[in-house]
């Protein structure tokens, strides 16, 4: 067979060409052994600590635990000064009563004890309030995080085709140069890098949006540098559902804040009752008299809650609180429902996730790996063609990321399982 020196040497620079265009050497750092790497429970503290949502929850919180006190104490005490027979020239000093008191309101006994406790269960609320969005902004962080591990590895094993490729276009142009091959499959290696190039800056992209979304999240500019996260972690997950909602009944800050709904509207129930009986008004007055001996006086009264043209209002304040409870027991029940759902359906999910992860990497992995060596030995030897090489590379890289996706979807749905239960689940793997 005659080679053209002419296709010769364009095959000679265009191996230079690729040798020379590959990405630098540090390309693959996301996986260096001395490389530092992204902690997630660190990352999470930091969060809980800086992000804006859970201080404004966190205040919010506090100023709900404030009313606490106003609800317990008795209103502002009420002084009085009056004058009687004051002559014509309102002259106060020669005025010939002067009437100076002090009263204070105390309401029926229990009434003041039940007004706490209504707003101490309103605070309690509030903290459960808080706790949900800590569990959330957790959740996102996590999610976050392995999706930036994501991107790092699409990066990775990028790179690591396109060391690939430049072998197999060696293997190419060497077989070329020994009149075994043509020049077609040179350039077809030369066609697949430039193809491979083009994928970088999407997948760049991506890295860049996780990175900037966690950045966000820690309250952190987005441009911030962060070092690639760890891998996730592998195992089986062997809590069932019955154990998981249990643990949900317990932990969950939304299933509390119910549970703290009814015992609030109890509470105002009760105090709705006890508006019926009337509050006390004491007070004591001083009399200073003209020309006269002074004294001293007090006065008490009562409302009437119980006057037939005031009852309607009372009973009707029972009937909204009676009603307030009985919709609070349904939103538990709503919820605890929904709990229990959510925790099956996500259940599923992660046992899913990992299952596929296991498939690829006890078996769809292993054998695409023998099958790019096959190709690889077959094109030596001119069994296989270059196409079938490539091809066989291509899957391979493709079952690599959907490996690691799929550890990665487990791990979105752990987050979201944790979410729902209420607390950290990751000692069970």
């Amino acid at each position: 067979m005659k080679r053209n020196p002419r296709l010769c040497c364009l095959t000679i620079a265009l191996a230079g060409l690729v040798l020379s265009s590959g990405a630098p050497n540090d390309a693959h750092g996301a996986d260096l052994p001395d490389q530092r790497t992204l902690t997630l429970p660190e990352l999470i503290q930091e969060a809980l600590a800086k992000n804006p949502e859970i201080q404004a929850a966190r205040k919010q919180w506090e100023a709900s635990a404030s009313r606490i006190v106003q609800a317990r104490s008795l209103d502002d005490p009420t002084l009085q000064v009056q004058w009687w027979n004051a002559p014509e020239s309102f002259n106060l000093g020669r005025s010939q009563n002067t009437i100076i008191g002090l009263s204070q309101k105390f309401p029926f006994p229990g009434k003041l004890s039940l007004k706490e406790e209504v707003a101490n269960r309103s605070a309690e609320i509030t903290e459960q309030a808080l706790r949900a969005k800590e569990r959330d902004l957790t959740a996102r962080v996590k999610q976050t995080y392995y999706d930036l591990f994501l991107a790092h590895k699409a990066i990775q094993i990028h790179h690591e085709q396109v060391d690939l490729l430049k072998q197999f276009f060696e293997i190419a142009n060497a077989r070329f140069r020994a009149g075994k091959g043509s020049q077609v499959d040179v350039l077809k290696a030369q066609v697949e890098l430039s193809t491979l190039y083009q994928q970088l800056p999407v997948l760049e992209q991506r890295r860049d949006t996780a990175q900037a979304k966690l950045n966000t999240l820690l309250d952190r500019d987005p441009r911030f540098p962060l070092e690639p996260p760890q891998q996730p972690r592998e195992g089986r997950f062997d809590k069932d559902l019955e154990e998981l909602f249990q643990i949900a009944v317990t932990a969950r800050p939304e299933l509390k804040a119910g549970e703290l709904a009814i015992q609030r509207n109890e509470r105002s129930r009760a105090l709705a009752f006890r508006e019926y009986l009337p509050d006390l008004n004491v007070g004591f007055q001083r009399f200073q008299n003209f020309q006269a001996r002074d004294g001293f006086g007090a006065v008490v009264s009562i409302n009437m809650p119980f006057a037939f043209w005031t009852k309607p209002k009372y009973d009707a304040a029972v009937h909204e609180a009676a009603a307030a409870v009985a919709a609070a027991r349904a939103d538990l029940h709503t919820a605890e429902n929904l709990t229990r759902f959510q925790i099956r359906d996500l259940l599923a999910k992660v046992r899913a996730s990992w299952e596929v992860a296991v498939l690829y990497r006890t078996t769809v992995l292993p054998q695409a790996g023998q099958s790019v060596e096959a190709a690889r030995v077959g094109y030596r030897t001119g069994r296989t063609g270059f196409l079938d090489l490539i091809e066989a590379d291509r899957t391979l890289r493709e079952f690599q990321l959907a490996y690691h996706r799929a550890l990665v979807e487990r791990e979105h749905r752990l987050a979201e399982l944790e979410q729902v239960v209420g607390t950290d689940l990751r000692e069970s793997l």
